[in-house]
């Protein structure tokens, strides 16, 4: 017994010496050189070490599955027919024929109305000779056209059926956010009902060649067949018409282009209620301003809208807005560049005030100024034209026409040697007699392709000449 309680109290003595010794020496070590890795490797650590992890969850938690399921049933696939005009041989011109082909076109389209009212783009059923469109559920519609943009590259289609079709509604494109998440719904290469998700880039950009200036840029995949798709935020809220893409490849790299739903949504209503755009103009030429413009121009803002000079018979001229001014907002939302101008203007109609605030001389001025319908055209060769006034027509002794205010700075000297000047009066095109810019733009628009514009025009002698121009 004796024996038994020695060989216990031993081991006992033993495991604690042991125990003692691993604290003191080993694990001393190991604690030394985790400390020392830890300190040797900062790269590991967050940049901005923050425990909250808030905004974390907040992104983790948002769920694009509503969304999608209001979108994806109101997103149709759009098949154009078209018919194109090809270069014409020395065949062609000497039988008088004008060589086409034919093609198929896709892309998407987005119903706004349960009765059949679909929105896309104006490239995608451009040159259409048989528009059809199919819905989510493979049921294929004819559709017509009811009208068509080029300038915001914005068309609106009509389908005929019986029953009520799902469609999403209009959101507000200027109370979107930069970082905002959106879903773009399309059928990117034939590949119908597709949905991708990404966040708003950028408002406002600029894209060199095209007419409108204002895109929402995002970085939700967008591929060729996407055209005239839905750019929708996280409530299903349409507030784009995916239409571009920067690319080398003509495929998706990154970054993708949509109209915004407040000029899309007021184009559709301009065809649906006179049945075409009715542009707002205000009447200030200049640019944006950054260092460099600024530096040039002695002034010390940055950024805004700096009037070069103001066109006569126009709201802004009215308002007394002058060259020099500086416009910085119109109704309280901020003007940083001349597409944020653009891309407001857009949304507005002839005879809408607008309250702009400009800088003068320092002094921050408020001026109310109501938008006037557009007066002015650009007649190929020729040049600027706009609506003559009374004494206009009175001076070159003649009931009707148009106004020649700018000469193409390309043709100028062959336009002079044939009499042609800034200040002679047009009177008729292809033999039609014109009153206004919306004539020459009517007899333009119904012209064939090839065929050469003759121009009636009573010169600066009162000379009445014809000329044939191609």
């Amino acid at each position: 017994m004796k024996k038994m309680l020695t060989l216990v109290l031993v081991s006992v003595l033993g495991g604690a010496i042991t125990l003692g010794t691993y604290k003191t020496f080993l694990e001393k070590d190991e604690q030394q050189i985790a400390n020392t890795t830890t300190q040797e490797t900062p790269a590991y650590l967050p940049a901005n070490y923050n425990t909250n992890t808030t905004a974390l969850a907040a992104a983790e938690g948002i769920n694009f599955t509503t969304a999608a399921d209001k979108t994806v049933h109101a997103v149709v696939h759009v098949k154009n027919v078209a018919l194109n005009t090809a270069q014409p041989t020395l065949q062609d011109l000497f039988y008088g024929r004008v060589p086409q082909k034919r093609q198929l076109g896709t892309g998407s389209g987005v119903i706004i109305s349960p009765d059949g009212y679909i929105i896309t783009n104006n490239h995608v059923i451009e040159d259409s000779e048989a528009l059809s469109i199919t819905l989510n559920d493979n049921r294929t519609l004819k559709a017509k056209i009811v009208g068509t943009d080029p300038k915001t590259d914005i068309a609106l289609l009509k389908v005929e059926t019986e029953d009520q079709l799902p469609y999403t509604t209009f959101g507000d494109s200027d109370t979107a956010k930069i970082g905002e998440w959106v879903l773009a719904v399309g059928n990117p290469f034939n590949l119908t009902s597709t949905v991708t998700a990404g966040i708003i880039s950028a408002k406002s950009r600029d894209l060199s060649g095209r007419s409108t200036q204002s895109f929402i840029q995002t970085d939700a995949a967008v591929n060729p067949g996407n055209s005239g798709g839905a750019l929708v935020n996280t409530a299903g809220q349409l507030i784009g018409i995916n239409t571009a893409i920067s690319s080398q490849t003509g495929s998706y790299i990154g970054y993708s282009f949509a109209v915004p739903s407040n000029i899309a949504k007021k184009v559709v209503q301009d065809i649906m209620e006179f049945g075409n755009v009715q542009n707002g103009i205000l009447g200030v030429i200049g640019g944006s301003l950054n260092s460099s413009s600024a530096e040039k121009l002695g002034v010390a803002e940055t950024e805004g809208f700096y009037v070069d000079d103001v066109e006569e018979d126009t709201g802004a001229s009215e308002a007394g807005i002058k060259s020099g001014d500086i416009i910085k907002m119109v109704d309280n939302i901020k003007i940083k560049k001349f597409s944020d101008l653009r891309g407001f203007l857009d949304t507005k109609r002839p005879n809408d005030i607008v309250n702009i605030t400009l800088l003068r001389d320092g002094v921050e001025k408020e001026v109310a100024v109501t938008l006037l319908k557009n007066n002015t055209y650009i007649l190929p060769v020729i040049g600027v034209i706009k609506n003559a006034k009374p004494e206009d027509l009175k001076k070159y002794k003649t009931k009707n026409g148009v106004k020649i205010t700018k000469v193409n700075g390309t043709y100028g000297q062959y336009l002079q040697a044939e009499g042609i000047e800034e200040g002679n009066i047009i009177t008729a095109i292809n033999n039609i007699k014109v009153n206004t810019i919306e004539d020459v733009d009517t007899i333009l628009k119904n012209r064939d392709t090839y065929q050469p514009l003759s121009i009636e025009l009573i010169n600066s002698k009162g000379e009445t000449n014809r000329y044939g121009l191609r």
